[in-house]
Parts: structure tokens; sequence; C-alpha cells
């Protein structure tokens, strides 16, 4: 450093939370979380606004701290590029680059089209009531297993997806592919996994024997009590499913042993009640983890929560989050997925560069074969990215992925959550705005304060009783 040279704290490298008289400072570029102590708050407080050099800096301390432990300090923070010359801040982002190969990891297949369930603010735009659902047949499932398995030959564990509408209206389908995947796996050496979002309606005792043995991950689609339930999931008919749901789900629990079961809860306009949805869902019927999506797609839709809904949400997010504080400190896990997801991501130190796996690990198979982003792009007018029978169309796939990594020109290139959130969901923005590369910028807000708000969660339990984290969270990530 020259002797002119000055420096400025860069907050899109380095965010500051304080928690109890305690600060802490999350390094953007690669998620670490650091707990600070008076001398670095000090020296990213001078050089916040007004950029100094590291003399001045020095000076304005020493009386208080020997030169020599600042001047370490200040090339600890300069290295972190918390600490960055102030005629070149920048924030650090993935740089432009080719995606050459996107290996897989996942297939989920869109088994049918068709749901007995006529639920309100469902987006899958290719449904149709289970008479005219359009089912896959067994070639082009099994052409979808050979391409998992080929496409994902560097990878010790496969994983398929079963889809719908509900997936269980195909349910011989289901069967014949777990068939032909487990002797694909012994035969290529591998470990393959199987899971499913179900509605519940169709589950019977036989079926859940069925799945346990294949250890099925199953999440159970399931909004919280009668009337909350009713609301929106409802038969073909018109009629509420909770009290059939409820008994299935009862059964359920009760035999399944192989894996956790968890519920799946929509939030939709009127629905918003999240600690009592909680509180029944995970304190009554007993799922092992309850996770919320809050619909916020499109402003038009009447299902979808309002601004101020979705604001109610949040907070209900928090206060159900210091109860899973609460809960850690006491060694217990209290079920809430969000926020186990948010420590999990925090612990893990995740970097994203895209908002998921779509697209890379994972690709969605229609009923004609064609490769889609996701499951939610099933029927919508987005291009596909191939079939099984011709392959994945990498060039076109690769253009997607590197478009998504670009942060250039938009809002999250200096984000203090951008490694968090990495832009939101592609299909969210594709609805609301008609671009899956648009930007969730509508909650942008709200998910930076939900970030503030796990880190100070984090920083608690990792001072209080660090060893949850290899407790709970490792165990689950291992499943």
């Amino acid at each position: 450093m020259n002797a002119t040279e000055t420096l400025q704290f860069n907050p899109s490298n380095g965010h500051l939370v304080r928690e109890s008289g305690e600060a802490f400072m999350l390094h953007v570029p690669t998620t670490a979380l650091f707990g600070m102590d008076p001398i670095g708050l000090q020296l990213l407080d001078l050089c916040r606004n007004t950029p100094m050099s590291e003399d001045e800096l020095v000076a304005s301390l020493a009386s208080s701290y020997e030169p020599a432990r600042i001047r370490s300090l200040i090339g600890e923070l300069r290295k972190l590029e918390v600490l960055q010359p102030s005629n070149a801040l920048h924030a650090i982002n993935p740089t432009a680059q080719k995606v050459q190969n996107t290996p897989l990891s996942t297939v989920v297949l869109n088994v049918n089209t068709g749901c007995n369930l006529h639920c309100t603010y469902c987006y899958k735009e290719d449904l149709a009531v289970p008479r005219e659902g359009r089912k896959m047949d067994f070639v082009t499932a099994a052409r979808s297993i050979d391409l998992l398995f080929d496409a994902g030959a560097n990878r010790e564990q496969l994983n398929v997806v079963f889809f719908g509408g509900e997936p269980l209206t195909n349910l011989p389908l289901i069967k014949d592919v777990v068939a032909y995947a487990e002797a694909l796996a012994a035969k290529r050496e591998k470990r393959v996994d199987f899971s499913l979002t179900t509605n519940a309606t169709l589950l019977d005792e036989r079926l859940v024997d069925w799945m346990d043995s294949h250890r099925f991950g199953i999440s159970v689609s399931m909004d919280g009590p009668e009337a909350l339930h009713d609301r929106h999931r409802r038969t073909v008919g018109g009629r509420g499913t909770y009290s059939t749901v409820a008994r299935k789900v009862r059964m359920l629990l009760d035999r399944y042993r192989s894996r956790p079961v968890g519920a799946r809860v929509t939030l939709g306009h009127g629905n918003t009640d999240v600690e009592a949805i909680h509180a029944h869902l995970r304190g009554e019927l007993g799922f092992h983890e309850v996770g919320y999506a809050p619909v916020t797609s499109a402003e038009d839709q009447t299902h979808a929560l309002t601004e101020t809904e979705l604001a109610e949400v949040h907070t209900a997010f928090e206060r159900l989050g210091e109860d899973y504080r609460r809960a850690a400190l006491a060694d217990r896990n209290n079920g809430f997925s969000n926020m186990h997801q948010l420590m999990t991501d925090l612990h893990e130190g995740r970097r994203k560069s895209v908002p998921c796996g779509a697209g890379i690990g994972m690709l969605a198979v229609d009923g004609a074969g064609d490769l889609n982003l996701c499951h939610r792009f099933t029927g919508s007018d987005l291009p596909t990215f191939g079939n099984v029978g011709t392959g994945i169309d990498q060039a076109q796939i690769s253009s997607f992925v590197e478009r998504a990594i670009d942060r250039e020109g938009t809002h999250c290139a200096t984000c203090r959550i951008r490694n968090l959130c990495a832009g939101g969901c592609y299909h969210e923005s594709y609805a609301r705005f008609g671009d899956p590369h648009h930007r969730t910028y509508h909650y942008c807000g709200m998910l930076r304060r939900w970030v503030d708000f796990g880190v100070r969660v984090y920083a608690d339990i990792q001072r209080n009783n660090p060893t949850f984290f290899s407790r709970h969270l490792e165990p689950r990530s291992a499943t």
C-alpha cells in the first residue's frame, strides 16, 4: 500500500449484524460469519463514509490499540476485500464464464398431468382432471432414467423425483420406474434415491409400506387446520379435502419408518397464520418438518398474497424463528423447515451463483419426453432443452445458465444476500414478469431482513449450543 492510498469499507462485501451487544460480519463473497471485536468495528466505522489511509487509521486508534495490531487487522480486512482502495471499490461476484457441461444428478418425472384435486393456487399450466390427464409411458420414463445415469455418470448418487398433477394417479408407472432404476443402479454401482410430493388422498397401507421399503422421500402438500386447508385444497367437485388428507397422514406417519416425512404448505391469499398452521401440522399431526411457500408470483392473481399479507408472513416467520432459536438452545429442532434451511446455508457457507439446481443438476421431463428447466415449467411456453430421445441441448442450457450467473447491470451485483438468494425463483420471475431471468425485486427487502434475522439466530446458537448443528443439520443433509 502506498502512502497516499486511501481505504474504504465496502458494505457490498461485508455486512454487519448486531445482536445483544455483539456484532458479526457476514462476509458476502464466502457466506462466512465473523465475530467482530471493538477494534474491527471502529476500523470499519472510521472509513465507512470517509476514505482514510492506513496511517490515518492507525493514528486514529493508536491511543487505544497497539499500531502493529491495527495494521495486522487492516491487512486481514483487505484480504477479505471488506476494506478496499477507495478508487477501486468493487463487489466480488462470480466472473462471467462459459458453462461447458451441466452433469445431471436429478430428473423430475411429470408422470401425469392429471390431478384429483383442483387447488385454487395451482401453478401447473398443463394440469387436467384425472380422466383427461396425460400419463407418461414407460418408454419415455426409461429413457429419462437412462439419460440420468449417462449424464450423471460421475456422480455417486442419482435422484428420481415423481411429480404431477398428483403423481400417485400413475402408480403403475412409478413402480415400474423404481424397479428399472434400481436394477440400473446395481449394474452401474450407483445409489439411486426416490422422492415425491403427494396430496396424500390416494395413500393406503400397502402403498405406504411399499414406499417405505424403497426409502422414498415423501412430502405432503397440506395447508394446516381444516378451515385453512379447505379454503384452497378442494376436489374437482369443490369439496374440501382436509378430513381425508388428515386421516391418511396419520396413517402415513404412524407406519413410515425409513425417512422423516415433511409437509409443504402453500401460503395463498387469506392463509397467513403461520404459527397456527405449524402448531397443527408439526405439533398435532406430527410432521418432522414443515416448509412454507408464499404465493407471490403474480400481482393480479386473486390467490396470491397481497403486499400486506406477505409482510405479515415474514413477521410470523420471525416469530416462529424465535421459537426455533429457543428450541435449538434446548437442543431441539422445532421443525420449521425454512429456518432450518437458512441455518444450513450459513453453517455450510453456501455460495450460490444461480438460484437453484434447475438446468444444472436437475431437469424435468414431461409426457412427450421434452426436458424442461424444472417441474414448474412443464406445459409452459418456455423453450425446452432437448428430449430424452435425442439428449440434452447443451448449447441452449449453457446459454441459459450463463445468463443466470451474470449479475452485471442488476441490483444483485451489490446485494448483501446475493450468494444466498442469487436472484430468486426462475418460475416466479417467469410468471410475474414473463422472463425467468428477471430478478424477484418485489420482496428483496424482506429477504434481506430474513437473512439478517438468521445471522443473529445462528450466532446465538453457535455461541451457546454449537453441537446443535452437528446433531440436527448434518444428519438432515445426509438423508
